[in-house]
């Protein structure tokens, strides 16, 4: 048994609401009576009007990754839209942030941060920096160096490339979305800046960024 919606037309109502009348001689239920016909088209609006109405709620907008009339209500119970991305989201990023956050389980790898920078739509590496140590380090090489002890806590966020978002037909809309927009990475250092390990350090290189 499929455990999707049912969706119910006029007769069906028609039906249900026959079924509460009072019973009778005046309240015949024959199909061609002049009660019956008044009964089916009442029935008909909450067939045609009501529940599609609320088939679209329960379908699409209880789906984060649909909806559209609830969207705002959705990004209010999970405090969207996030303070770090100031600049007007276009509807497709809207729904990605939210589902973003609904699945979110946080971390600390260098996986978690560039996967959420690749949902923000930016290509990312990240250095994690070590202190120089004797038997470890080298004089000239790259492990240490003279790096102090604090080093450790420091890390760098080298951004490849600026933010684009591309206009998306049935997603985007013409007159409101740009069909391609390339942005800085403020949003990313904000949402780094607040995800981050609190005890670390982090700086963001934009020097081979295209």
């Amino acid at each position: 048994m499929s455990d999707g919606f049912i969706r119910r037309d006029g007769e069906d109502y028609a039906q249900a609401f026959a079924r509460l009348l009072p019973t009778g001689e005046a309240w015949s239920r024959d199909p061609d009576g002049v009660l019956m016909q008044l009964v089916r088209g009442q029935a008909k609006i909450w067939g045609a009007v009501v529940d599609p109405r609320a088939a679209d709620l329960l379908q699409v907008e209880a789906d984060p990754r649909l909806t559209y009339e609830l969207l705002s209500d959705w990004e209010r119970a999970y405090g969207l839209p996030d303070p770090c991305v100031p600049v007007v989201q276009t509807l497709p990023e809207r729904r990605q942030a939210l589902v973003q956050k609904i699945a979110m389980q946080g971390g600390q790898s260098r996986a978690f941060f560039i996967g959420i920078a690749a949902s923000l739509g930016y290509a990312i590496t990240i250095k994690e920096y070590v202190p120089f140590q004797f038997g470890l380090s080298s004089f000239g090489g790259s492990h240490g160096r003279f790096n102090p002890p604090a080093m450790r806590f420091v890390w760098r966020v080298s951004v490849k490339a600026g933010r684009l978002t591309r206009f998306r037909f049935g997603a985007s809309s013409f007159g409101r979305d740009s069909f391609l927009s390339v942005r800085r990475a403020e949003d990313l250092e904000c949402i780094f800046s607040r995800l981050k390990p609190a005890h670390t350090t982090l700086f963001f290189d934009y020097q081979n960024a295209a």
